[in-house]
């Protein structure tokens, strides 16, 4: 069974506001392999587990019919409301349970999501939907982080670690998954033509209010949450001002780069 993180109303609404969506290299290292094995232009993909919807927002500018799904139905709500492109849809259903017919799909994919996944019966289902010929993309990012400005970097990114390595206490056992950079899930997909690249790095644009909300949008700041709310509160609040004064500014809508590493596991189904 999945397992559920990402339900209330109250947290899709800040995954909405500061996830973001697959970074550049992350996107072209997907193009380039759907390009190599001939996938375009794929008439269905379907993304699993789309959350508010950023990286279905990425594949809608490049194939022709988008369908994002998640378990969520308050993510899903805050994924209709987002601006986007009239050739995406969104349903509500499990990634072990999806509406399509088999041998229907172009293109599965799944962001930052998988982890959560009953892997065993997603595969199958994978197996099931996905055309022969067709691809199947399994992204995340990974803890391996790090922020930059000016000539304080090092010393950002230590006040950012410290706040994280805290966070990681309280994070689900299903983050081991990607600890081990998605080998699990790599090992699990069912077509021998397949590939797992552990170093995409990618320059995402912040500001300080943008990683103090990505921080409150993880799953293990959530489960801190409801353990010791005033504490959790507090934890972020320290954070915004350890790196301000760091940085010697006083805004935090000022710019910063939040570098990240993604893992991404590829396949395509035999003919």
């Amino acid at each position: 069974m999945a397992t559920q993180m990402f339900e209330g109303r109250r947290h899709a609404a800040v995954y909405q506001q500061y996830r973001f969506a697959p970074g550049k290299e992350l996107q072209q290292t997907i193009l380039a392999y759907l390009q190599e094995k001939r996938a375009n232009p794929a008439e269905l993909v379907v993304d699993v587990g789309c959350g508010s919807g950023q990286g279905t927002r990425f594949l809608a500018e490049h194939f022709k019919k988008v369908v994002g799904t998640d378990i969520s139905e308050a993510q899903i709500q805050e994924a209709r409301n987002a601006p986007s492109m009239p050739n995406i849809s969104y349903l509500v259903c499990p990634a072990e349970e999806l509406p399509f017919e088999d041998a229907s799909v172009d293109l599965l994919t799944s962001f930052t999501a998988a982890h959560w996944f009953d892997i065993k019966k997603f595969m199958r289902e994978a197996n099931r939907v996905v055309k022969p010929g067709g691809c199947v993309v399994i992204a995340t990012y990974t803890v391996d982080m790090s922020l930059r400005y000016g000539n304080c970097s090092e010393k950002l990114t230590k006040v950012f670690r410290e706040c994280w390595d805290l966070l990681l206490k309280y994070s689900h056992s299903r983050i081991k998954l990607v600890l081990e950079d998605y080998k699990e899930i790599f090992e699990a997909l069912p077509f021998p033509d397949k590939k797992r690249i552990t170093d995409i790095f990618d320059r995402i644009p912040m500001t300080v209010a943008g990683v103090v909300g990505y921080l409150e949008s993880a799953s293990p700041y959530q489960a801190f949450m409801k353990k010791d709310p005033e504490a959790a509160k507090s934890l972020l609040q320290e954070t915004e001002k350890r790196m301000l004064e760091t940085m010697a500014v006083s805004s935090r809508e000022t710019p910063v780069e939040f570098w990240v590493r993604h893992v991404c596991v590829l396949g395509c189904k035999g003919r």
